[in-house]
Order: C-alpha cells, then structure tokens, then sequence
C-alpha cells in the first residue's frame, strides 16, 4: 500500500469549506502518480519505454467530504492484474481513521508506439504486487456505464465546451479529472454526490468540442462528453442526495 498524507487547501474547497469533487479525484489521481515516480516507473520511464497506464473507468464512493484545513491521507494499492487491464483500489481518511471516500478503478497497459493494449510488462508486475488481501470490500459496478432506454428519451443536449491547455495533462490528453469538472457544471443546486463512476472511451485533444448530453434520472444525473458525431470520450454518472439545508 502506498500513502502520503496532506492538508485539504483553500483553494480545494467550494463556498461552504468542503474538498471539492474534482479536488478529491486530483488526490486519487496524484496518489498513483507519486507511487509510480517513487517507484522508478514515472512519467519519464513511461515515456522512454514507450508504454502508458491509461484510465477505462473509476467508481468513486463518497461518505463525506473533508474540511478545509483537516489533515487526511490517501492510499492507494493494486489487487489484480488481468491480461493488459489492471485493478486499483483508494481510500481518503482522516487523521482519526474516518473514512472520507474509497475508489475501484480499472487500467489499461497501452503501447504507446502501436497504440493498443499491451500485456501489463514484467517490470510493472514486479513493482507493483497485487495486494489481494487489502481488496476494498463490496460490490463494484461494471466499468462500462448503459442508461435504460427511456432515460435516454429525456436527454437533453447542452452547449459544446472546447478543450483548452488548461485541460491538457503529460500524455498530451484531456486529463482524466477535467471531465469531471466540465460535467459537474450540469448539476443541480442542493445535492450531495454520494457516488460517481467515470467510463472513458476515447481521449479528447486540445482544442477538440465536447458535446454534452445530461440525462436526469430520480437518483442519479449521467453526462455524455461526446464529439460532433456522438461517439463519446467520457460517461460520467453522478449518484446523488439532497442535501440537508444549513439551519
């Protein structure tokens, strides 16, 4: 298991001192990264031997957000590898044990040079052993997300959103966490976001139009980032609650 510990900023929080949903997807996110580049297999390794790790999915269980200014750590382990897909699991919890949120996520080992999946390399499986016993328990949806057929009915289209640098991360690519945020901005005032699970089906580029579709259904509100023909780069559905007034 891998950690590092830190303090929830203000510049991570919304209006009401709570770590945004974004900013707790940049934490899963650096988590892995950090491992990796203490590991020996960062970015710079990646690059020169022409392989990638690339994110297929996430499901995002949240019980409540930190507060700005509270200590939290956040862990990260694999479990699993299968063929060229790899099994990651995360947790944010507090310095009192509480447990913030925890992550399934699924991986697919990219040849970079022949742009396909590769088998996972004999250096990634002896850097990260597969920590079974640590697998979070419960259950974990699929990694690819379908909407009933009379939710899709009520869909409604929204204005394109272009790809800026802002967007843009290492591999040249829409950085896995901005679609969240591009996605979030089509959720209603008032609701709590218990859950999320993210399907990423293609890679968006800079200066690229994401075309989105919001579909609201009683518990949870599904966005489609897709491009100008309707092939998708990111599903992202939100599981959602009301959230209790302040007094």
């Amino acid at each position: 298991m891998y950690s590092f510990s830190n303090r929830v900023r203000y510049s991570e929080v919304n209006s009401e001192k709570e770590l945004t949903l974004p900013s707790l997807l940049d934490y899963l996110q650096d988590c892995c990264t950090f491992e990796s580049e203490d590991f020996g297999v960062g970015v710079d390794y990646l690059a020169k031997e022409q392989v990638a790790w690339i994110l297929s999915s996430w499901e995002i269980k949240v019980y409540r957000y930190p507060q700005m200014g509270q200590h939290i750590k956040v862990s990260t382990w694999p479990y699993a590898f299968r063929g060229f897909y790899g099994y990651r699991n995360f947790r944010i919890e507090g310095e009192d044990g509480e447990i913030f949120a925890e992550a399934n996520s699924v991986w697919v080992f990219m040849d970079t040079e022949e742009m396909r999946p590769a088998r996972v390399s004999e250096r990634m499986q002896e850097v990260y052993i597969p920590e079974i016993r640590d697998e979070i328990p419960g259950e974990w949806a699929d990694r690819k997300i379908s909407l009933p057929d009379e939710a899709v009915q009520k869909s409604v289209e929204k204005e394109p959103v272009r790809v800026s640098r802002f967007y843009i991360d290492t591999n040249h690519h829409m950085n896995n966490g901005k679609y969240i945020l591009v996605a979030e901005e089509y959720l209603p005032e008032q609701v709590f976001v218990c859950g999320l699970r993210a399907e990423y089906r293609k890679a968006a580029m800079l200066g690229d139009m994401l075309y989105p579709v919001v579909t609201m259904e009683e518990k949870q509100i599904t966005v489609t980032l897709a491009d100008e023909k309707g092939a998708s780069y990111a599903i992202i559905c939100f599981q959602i609650q009301k959230k209790e007034r302040q007094s």
